[in-house]
């Protein structure tokens, strides 16, 4: 159902929940890490999600070797480089890519600056490579806490011009978005965007903090808004966008089936939803699957699926400028 009129976005890919399973086994033997399997059909089941499982926080022990490879900067130097040729690869004409440098940097005890330096470096190489225009959006984990989240902070903003927006992610249930105000504070002050993971093990009050207290204009997931009417209404009025991630939400249980994701439920209320990946390598998918597959088992017609592919250009962290050169590039191809 891609719309071939319109770019195709991906504006919610975490860069390390993209990791091949050829990488890792690469890596990991080169390394002489200990890993599960030696083959690529026996690695899989540790760390791609195959059938829905209980909760988030058994989807994201499926992390364990995607960040269990960073072993030096150079290896996350070459999986910032690989998400963009992947993205090339899938036909994406425009993506933004988002890390948490101590996510990144926790396993094998790297500086978080020094893995923005090399995931900056990495996807600007990808981009001259590739040709696949690419920004960055920096994550602050909330498991770690303020105090290491304003570590990971000025990691990011060491390198504030290679970024476009600060997300804030994990879990939000026993770290909630009132601990941060003072970390997205410093990302308006330098112009940066706001998208914020929320709704999604949490409720709708934690979709308001982020609009209220956070600032946030876009919000990662979102799928307990459907739960409150007035916030609905306000997604909808004050053009919020949702990055809506449909086979993610399923495999985390996050929604019981396709059928019941409310991105249709979003669309149809006006809601600036969109249609994108989160952990493609984890869910063994890609974009142009959401777009085909998972949107039918979900049950959009064709012009929910364009309109969403719409959404994702209007909501993008680019200038109108940039918008309208992606158009018209695609356009005339």
């Amino acid at each position: 159902m891609i719309r071939p009129d319109l770019p195709l976005i991906d504006l919610h890919r975490h860069l390390d929940g993209s990791v091949r399973l050829e990488t890792i086994l690469e890596v990991g033997g080169r390394y002489n890490l200990p890993l599960p399997a030696k083959d690529l059909e026996g690695l899989r089941p540790y760390v791609q999600v195959t059938t829905p499982v209980p909760g988030l926080l058994a989807f994201f022990e499926k992390f364990e070797w995607m960040i269990g490879i960073l072993v030096n900067y150079d290896v996350c130097h070459r999986i910032a480089y690989e998400n963009v040729q992947d993205a090339l690869n899938e036909g994406i004409d425009y993506i933004e890519l988002r890390f948490s440098p101590m996510f990144m940097a926790e396993p094998h005890g790297l500086h978080p600056q020094g893995i923005v330096e090399a995931v900056v470096d990495g996807v600007a190489a990808g981009e001259r490579d590739f040709g696949v225009k690419t920004n960055l959006i920096g994550i602050i984990t909330r498991g770690f806490g303020p105090k290491t989240g304003q570590k990971e902070l000025d990691a990011l903003l060491a390198h504030r011009d290679d970024f476009v927006a600060l997300d804030l992610a994990g879990d939000e249930v026993n770290f909630p978005g009132e601990w941060f105000v003072d970390h997205f504070k410093q990302a308006w002050n330098v112009g940066w965007g706001v998208t914020v993971h929320a709704g999604e093990a949490g409720g709708s009050p934690a979709i308001w903090q982020a609009i209220r207290e956070l600032r946030a204009t876009r919000i990662g997931h979102a799928v307990r808004a459907v739960d409150d009417p007035d916030l609905m209404d306000y997604l909808a009025e004050n053009g919020i966008g949702v990055e809506m991630n449909l086979t993610s939400n399923v495999q985390t249980s996050t929604v019981p089936d396709y059928a019941n994701h409310p991105l249709k439920q979003m669309l149809r209320h006006g809601i600036l939803a969109t249609i994108n990946t989160d952990d493609p390598g984890i869910s063994n998918i890609d974009l142009p699957y959401e777009y085909e597959i998972a949107v039918e088992r979900a049950g959009l017609y064709e012009d929910q699926v364009a309109q969403a592919q719409q959404n994702a250009l209007t909501i993008a962290f680019l200038s109108e400028e940039e918008k309208a050169d992606l158009l018209t590039k695609k356009r005339s191809a």
